[in-house]
């Protein structure tokens, strides 16, 4: 009876810490929503205020403001229908997620690179090309 104890305890504890880490490596659900909603504006709250941007023909490190101006006409130009992260991860302080962006003019695939500053995971990457069913 005791070892069933200490047996359920051990299964308990290792229960809550696969829980934790798993919370720890989500990402924030409002840049799904931001992304999702084609929302420029709430998705850079959610930046560092430098971010390295990849975005079809422009690849460079943007400030917050820049960015978000040249994501606003992204999603002008490609009016979004869905967006769904497909996987997501964590490696020492930084997060990752990569998801399919559907508009409609096409499908995307999106990549985000997250990194704790002072205490809150910020965006310190985005990047965003074509999905050729890969």
């Amino acid at each position: 009876m005791k070892s069933l104890n200490i047996i359920m305890v051990v299964l308990i504890a290792f229960s809550s810490i696969a829980t934790t880490i798993q919370e720890q490596s989500k990402i924030p659900g409002g840049i799904s929503i931001a992304i999702k909603a084609g929302n420029a504006a709430e998705l850079s709250k959610f930046m560092n205020p430098t971010i390295e941007l990849l975005l079809l023909d422009k690849e460079d490190f943007y400030k917050k403001n820049v960015a978000e101006t040249i994501l606003r006409d992204f999603f002008k130009e490609y009016q979004t229908k869905d967006f769904t992260i497909r996987h997501q991860g964590a490696k020492n302080d930084a997060q990752y997620a990569i998801g399919n962006l559907k508009t409609e003019k096409g499908t995307f695939r999106v990549y985000f690179l997250l990194k704790k500053v002072d205490n809150e995971l910020l965006i310190h990457q985005i990047r965003i090309e074509p999905d050729n069913g890969k």
